[in-house]
């Protein structure tokens, strides 16, 4: 009886602790509010302000409970937020407690209204706002640690209080992300519609753009009305529509990775009113592929320079070290420099070449009876290594099988020097003997 009522206790304990840390695994979460400041007129862009904030993050609507903010934060700026998808809660915004790091937050008032997008403007043929709109509206992105997440909230509060409600929430896990060309890449976007608001039986649109040192271009929309992608749609470019109304998967996915798509893709997704979106980096990392000439290298001379090229070709980024190793008979390496470096060329598919060209002057250099000459190449995508072996006439030292066979060759000499002279001095005793003979 004693062991099943400490059983009974411990089970009690265990299933306590286990309800506090699921309650208390949502994050509260410091955030600048930003927001323009009042008072400003003139024509100009307005001055904008930044606030310190508190967002209590949960799951359930109950009415929140009074907690006393830090001293640096504001009362009035201490907000209850519920997420009923729990996607606030996420392990990388809320990091373990006295740790340095902390994730990005920011908050600023948003105002809903209709988008003129011709896949956008269907959601809201009717003229009239309906009253839901008359309320609090903020926009606030979150980026979790390490950019393992990035999110972009739309939130509801009725006017003047701090009670806020996710409406809209767009999420990415791929912040950043590297791909090899022609491999095909997802670039995650999820979202999440509170399917009490009256705006998520209206439908959505979903539209994917790239960006890239100023230029960008639309990729593909999804007319949610018409339930149909636009004809603007890119080549390669799809999405998953059957994941699309199952689970709320926006993601883009590009059937086939070229340097073109190297830049940064933001996902938009449309409600009646509101719009959310997250962005995210793709790099298109391709290391080399190195060629030496002459392969292999002709004999050295001493006092002569021998002048070798290494080509480093397909490859993107554009970023790239190139330089000479030497590694003589003795085992030990030492570096040769950079050599003399061309620039970069680019080839059709976007990616670059680059050639660097090494003068070896055996004496000067002092590179014995020779060595191996490697490139090499240093690269996001890696380093790469090539490799080509160099001779020098007048220190040629032979090898193991070469020194065995000359072993093997002086024996057969020897053997055949020793064996006419025995011929030899066999023949001059006979005739010795045959002229004694004679002489008797």
């Amino acid at each position: 009886m004693t062991n099943f009522s400490t059983i009974y206790k411990l089970s009690l304990v265990a299933v306590f602790c286990f309800i506090q840390a699921c309650s208390s695994s949502c994050p509260v979460l410091e955030c600048w509010l930003v927001q323009e400041k009042k008072g400003r007129g003139g024509g100009l862009a307005a001055a904008t302000s930044q606030e310190k904030s508190l967002l209590h993050i949960r799951t359930d609507r109950h009415t929140a409970e009074t907690q006393q903010p830090p001293s640096d934060i504001d009362p009035d700026r201490v907000y209850f937020i519920s997420d009923p998808a729990a996607t606030l809660c996420h392990r990388s915004l809320n990091p373990p407690r006295g740790s340095v790091e902390k994730p990005q937050c920011e908050i600023n008032p948003f105002l809903p209204q209709p988008s003129t997008l011709k896949w956008v403007a269907p959601l809201t043929d009717s003229a009239s706002s309906p009253i839901y709109l008359q309320a609090d509206w903020f926009s606030t992105s979150f980026q979790g640690l390490n950019r393992q997440l990035a999110i972009s909230a739309i939130t509801r509060a009725p006017t003047a209080t701090k009670e806020h409600n996710v409406i809209l929430s767009v999420t990415t896990k791929t912040v950043s992300v590297q791909s090899r060309l022609g491999e095909p890449v997802l670039l995650d976007c999820g979202f999440w519609v509170d399917p009490s608001s009256p705006l998520s039986g209206s439908g959505f649109a979903v539209e994917w753009r790239y960006q890239f040192r100023g230029d960008g271009r639309l990729v593909l929309a999804y007319d949610g009305k018409t339930d149909r992608l636009a004809d603007v749609q890119e080549e390669g470019a799809t999405l998953d529509l059957e994941g699309f109304h199952q689970k709320g998967n926006a993601s883009l996915i590009l059937l086939e990775a070229k340097v073109r798509h190297s830049g940064m893709y933001i996902c938009t997704v449309y409600l009646p009113y509101l719009v959310a979106q997250v962005a995210m980096e793709l790099e298109i990392v391709e290391p080399p592929s190195l060629s030496i000439h002459p392969s292999p290298l002709p004999l050295a001379v001493p006092g002569r320079t021998l002048t070798v090229q290494c080509e480093a070709s397909g490859f993107a980024p554009l970023s790239l070290e190139l330089s000479w190793e030497f590694k003589g008979t003795d085992g030990k390496s030492r570096p040769l420099g950079s050599g003399s470096v061309t620039g970069h060329r680019q080839a059709w598919d976007g990616t670059y070449s680059q050639s660097t060209r090494l003068e070896l002057d055996t004496t000067t250099l002092d590179l014995g009876p020779g060595g191996e000459v490697t490139c090499v190449a240093v690269h996001l995508g890696g380093t790469r290594r090539s490799s080509v072996t160099l001779n020098v006439i007048g220190f040629s030292t032979p090898s193991i099988e070469d020194s065995m066979a000359m072993v093997g060759v002086a024996l057969v000499l020897y053997g055949l020097i020793k064996f006419v002279s025995w011929t030899f001095t066999s023949s001059g005793s006979d005739e010795a003997g045959q002229q004694d003979k004679k002489d008797k």
